[in-house]
């Protein structure tokens, strides 16, 4: 199971959804795993000690309250956790916000916040992972954008142009640090069935299921089965890619 006889991760935004069903698979595949939340710290510390009760060789699972937004935050955090653990092996990228609107109502404080948090935090967040993992040259960066960072989709300017910049992002800092034994991927997910989701009506769900192929909407599962693959060794000559999860969907 365990490639590494110790594996850490990082995942942001891991306390519901698709973060949560990551955070279960990377522990289930021997990871120690950190993972944040933003709000609701009572769910995230029960899950955290649901899962490091069930372990069998040591591993743990640890909730930290951070917002992935604020540099001071997330380069505090990456120093603990390398002081606390001694390494840091995968990063996933994952914590994210919605403010949809059509741009004509959008304010300004709703772009910012979409933008702070979905790019900037996962600038903040690299940016910080990148100084330990290449002292101890190698790491893996795994991003969770959106098939509307590659599509466009109206109502989601903000949304679309922060998930974009995700996939450029990924590029640029993939050439960075190759030479490091660092991979950077990115995963664009298509529909999900999660919590934000859930959100749609029957009649949009049903359209939704109307233009993908495989005629289902995905699982956060299947999100998390990617991740896995790109944190494992077999991906380990695959970088600056964007790995689309989407069920057939943007073909």
């Amino acid at each position: 199971m365990a490639e590494l006889e110790k594996k850490v991760a990082l995942v942001t935004g891991g306390a519901r959804g698709i973060g949560r069903a990551i955070v279960e698979e990377l522990f289930e595949q021997g990871y120690s795993v950190i993972f944040t939340y933003n709000s609701n710290k009572e769910k995230a510390e029960a899950f955290a000690k649901e899962l490091t009760g069930r372990s069998t060789n040591g591993k743990t699972a640890e909730a930290v309250k951070m917002d992935v937004a604020i540099p001071a935050e997330t380069s505090a955090e990456l120093e603990r956790i390398v002081a606390s653990y001694g390494q840091l092996d995968v990063v996933v990228n994952n914590a994210g916000v919605t403010k949809d609107g059509l741009l004509m109502r959008m304010s300004e404080a709703d772009w910012d916040l979409v933008l702070d948090t979905n790019l900037k935090g996962v600038f903040n967040v690299t940016k910080a992972a990148i100084r330990p993992m290449m002292s101890q040259k190698r790491g893996k960066i795994i991003n969770i954008t959106s098939v509307v960072g590659l599509s466009g989709n109206p109502g989601q300017a903000n949304y679309c142009a922060s998930k974009a910049g995700v996939i450029g992002f990924t590029k640029s800092i993939a050439k960075e640090v190759a030479s490091r034994g660092i991979t950077v991927n990115a995963i664009a997910p298509g529909y999900i069935e999660t919590d934000m989701t859930g959100k749609l009506t029957d009649v949009q769900k049903q359209a939704m299921l109307g233009i993908i192929p495989l005629k289902r909407a995905g699982k956060p599962t299947d999100v998390a089965k990617a991740v896995s693959f790109l944190a494992s060794s077999g991906a380990d000559y695959i970088t600056g890619q964007t790995l689309i999860v989407d069920g057939g969907m943007t073909m």
